[in-house]
């Protein structure tokens, strides 16, 4: 029995083989894990020797002697005549003693709030540069003051992992070389500001005109807040601007009452608005237009992604879309129809600005989306708001897109609509036209020629989602959105909402965005983005940027042809008559919008020839004031188009006569009426006067009726246009009966009394 056991049990030598097969395996482990050790060990030293050796080898220059840049010049296009230049030597060094306590605990509140106690450089923002780097993303910038610094005097603007190695390095040098007080001395010094101004002296005299010692705590809170995006805080820059700039001084007040350095009661003494920024005398090279141009320039330049630093110290060369023609076109036109009297809101001080006329005009090119030309209104040194890139409610000039949404949609120019007045919504609502006129069953293409708005109203509420697919179509067209975008300038709208009323122009646009999205239909409904940035090349001439077209299919080519047939109808025997003057084929629409009290606030004509397309827009004081009664016409078909004529006239000299694609006339499926086959007439039509047709935004500053005290107007018309003949000709708009000569008398007659669906008022034909 004591054989068998044995002979059953495993043999002993095998027990020992088998626990002899894992001794390989561990000794290959123990192999793999030594060399990755090895390794390991050697890159970590090769890494540490390399730091040491370039620590040792990198010495902190002299700031005063090595900060040097180069002035970035801006020219028309071709790249031959100069519109101005960005310097940068505005700059006066301080002590830390003379800097202001308030000015350097609001600067380390705003960018860099461990300052006092990191050692010069963030971890974990270089680790995340270098794998964004490496991934191909954008690199970070840098986070502390001390790398900020370093970055602004040493190295270049290149996004490299090498220059973020040498940053690091030198960011540690100069903390173990010099005080906290130092790097931020240096650093005060030499960061930029805005508005030309290099270091804490120079903004403190830019902004405030007080050297940097007076400033006071509000004022070294906004200062401290411009840093992150001197453009995009700059109060000068509008409303926008300074609502944004407000939220970051709340943010920095905030972060010095966290680290001690006030007191919350001496925060909330200022919190809740910023202080008051004189009118600091700006150098000649802005004045007239130049400063509208450089502004727009150095905007799109950031949007592009160059830093503060390289647009106004990289030595840059940018070669704009602005030619000297166009430019000239817009100031002479403008000139050429200024309403008599009106000029003095400019050239008396003593007048009220608040309450001064302002003209817009942009002119954008169709194939491309150049801005070629534009008229921001006032001298550049009197106002930094640009009236051609400014956001007002465009009134019926939004009926072009409603036009093309429809086509697209399946109606035909020769659809019949609702013309009578009063016309009641689905929801019950009431709408008139101008006068409470009826003009019968009238075609979508009479229905554009004389903007009657209860046809428009008509079509919004027949269409699927009609208010949605007109909003979609202007914005495929080149109309930004209210959340803004990629595209535009600005690259926002506002008050753009999904009404009734949509498509007679509720919401704000600006000028300059008009006149790209009506050139995108004059470019056989293919949009290009506005821009106004050709080509930048650094001091050495390699280029830095080219604009590439992008075009972009808005609408088809048989809807653009047939939308721009319905735009000739305006301009040939519709409200748009006056524009025709240029004596070659033009297309285009009028429009008048009214503000939240039913006032007349804002006077239109956008248009085109196939090479360009050009949009002006009159308005009072804020955009928002009344003009009826205090300009001596307001409606579209008055001021703007003669002014858009003028400015075509001049811009298009020496340019051939091109002729608009025939129209298509597509037939259309939407089961709708239709007017006879060959014309798209219905009852009334031709001529008539362009009227207000908006509903108003609900975010319109706030307006008002009262006439300035010192400006002629002419009594406003009593009498309505006459009414269209049954031939369809042209009803001629009323003569002015001279210049206006004294105030305004009475409110406005014939506003409209209806509410429009999604809010506002209602809006009268143009």
């Amino acid at each position: 029995m004591s054989g068998k056991r044995r002979a059953d049990s495993p043999p002993q030598q095998g027990r020992k083989g088998a626990k002899g097969a894992k001794g390989p395996k561990r000794a290959l482990w123990k192999r793999l894990l030594l060399w990755f050790a090895v390794v390991f060990l050697s890159l970590s030293l090769v890494a540490v020797g390399s730091f040491i050796v370039l620590y040792q080898s990198i010495d902190i220059p002299d700031p005063n002697s090595d900060f040097q840049t180069q002035t970035t010049k801006i020219y028309y296009s071709g790249g031959d005549a100069e519109i101005g230049s960005f310097a940068t030597q505005n700059r006066e060094s301080i002590t830390f003693d003379e800097m202001p306590e308030t000015a350097r605990d609001a600067v380390v509140a705003a960018e860099d709030r461990s300052f006092w106690t990191n050692r010069g450089i963030d971890p974990k923002g270089i680790m995340r540069a270098a794998f964004s780097n490496a991934s191909g993303g954008s690199t970070q910038g840098a986070s502390t003051i001390t790398q900020q610094y370093v970055k602004i005097l040493y190295l270049t603007q290149e996004r490299t992992l090498t220059r973020k190695a040498k940053e690091a390095i030198l960011s540690l040098k100069i903390q173990r070389q010099l005080s906290k007080e130092q790097v931020l001395e240096g650093y005060l010094n030499t960061i930029y500001f805005g508005r030309g101004a290099y270091g804490l002296q120079a903004a403190a005299q830019a902004y405030f005109g007080v050297p940097a010692k007076d400033l006071t705590l509000a004022q070294s809170a906004v200062l401290a807040s411009v840093i992150n995006n001197p453009t995009r805080f700059d109060p000068a820059n509008g409303p926008d601007a300074e609502q944004r700039l407000l939220g970051r001084y709340q943010y920095v007040l905030d972060g010095m009452v966290e680290a001690g350095d006030i007191a919350a009661t001496d925060a909330d003494a200022v919190r809740d608005a910023l202080p008051e920024f004189p009118v600091i005398e700006q150098n000649d090279t802005y004045g007239g237009q130049s400063g509208h141009m450089l502004t727009l320039v150095r905007e799109e330049l950031s949007d592009l992604g160059f830093s503060a630093s390289e647009i106004d110290g990289g030595g840059l060369r940018v070669e704009t879309t602005f030619t000297e023609q166009a430019m000239q076109a817009a100031a002479d036109g403008v000139a050429e129809e200024f309403p008599e009297g009106f000029a003095n809101y400019y050239e008396d001080p003593e007048q009220n600005q608040s309450e001064a006329l302002h003209v817009g005009v942009a002119m954008v090119e169709p194939n491309t989306g150049a801005l070629k030309g534009f008229y921001g209104g006032q001298d550049y040194l009197d106002s930094q708001l640009n009236w051609a890139a400014q956001l007002v409610q465009p009134g019926s000039t939004f009926k072009a897109f409603a036009v093309a949404a429809a086509l697209t949609d399946g109606y035909s120019l020769r659809d019949r609509f609702n013309g009578n007045s009063p016309f009641r919504t689905d929801d019950g609502s009431e709408i008139e036209n101008q006068g409470n006129r009826s003009y019968g069953q009238v075609s979508l293409e009479t229905a554009t020629e004389d903007s009657i708005n209860t046809a428009f109203i008509e079509l919004t509420e027949d269409m699927e989602d009609g208010p949605q697919q007109i909003l979609g179509t202007a914005n495929r067209l080149g109309i930004p959105s209210n959340d803004g975008g990629d595209f535009g300038i600005p690259t926002e709208s506002r008050g753009l909402d999904t009404n009734l009323g949509v498509s007679l122009g509720s919401g704000d646009v600006s000028p300059i965005n008009m006149a790209a999205a009506y050139g995108a239909i004059a470019n056989d409904g293919v949009y290009n983005p506005v821009h106004v940035v050709q080509r930048v090349t650094d001091r050495f001439g390699t280029v830095k940027y080219e604009h590439e077209k992008a075009p972009e299919r808005a609408i088809s080519s048989d809807v653009a042809a047939d939308t721009s047939y319905a735009l000739q109808q305006v301009v040939q025997q519709g409200s748009g008559t006056r524009a025709g003057e240029i004596d070659r084929p033009a297309a285009g629409k009028t429009g008048t919008a009214t503000n939240d009290d039913g006032e007349v606030s804002s006077s239109w004509f956008v248009g085109y020839t196939p090479q360009l397309a050009t949009a002006v827009t009159y308005v009072r004081g804020t955009g928002r004031m009344q003009l009826q009664g205090w300009l001596p016409e307001y409606f579209g078909g008055r001021f703007p188009a003669q002014t858009w004529a003028e400015v075509m006239e001049r811009a298009l000299e020496g340019t051939e006569e091109m002729d608009f694609p025939d129209p298509v006339f597509l037939d259309g499926d939407s089961g709708r009426p239709q007017a006879p086959q060959g014309g798209g007439s219905g009852n009334g039509g031709g001529g008539s006067d362009d009227e207000p047709s908006q509903a108003p935004s609900t975010t319109a500053p706030p307006t008002t009726t009262a006439p300035p005290t010192s400006a002629p107007v002419e009594p406003e018309p009593t009498e309505e246009p006459p009414p269209a003949t049954e031939t369809g000709e042209p009803t001629p708009d009323p003569e002015p009966s001279g210049p206006p000569t004294g105030q305004p008398t009475g409110q406005p007659t014939g506003e409209p009394t209806g509410i429009l669906p999604g809010g506002g008022s209602q809006g009268r034909q143009d």
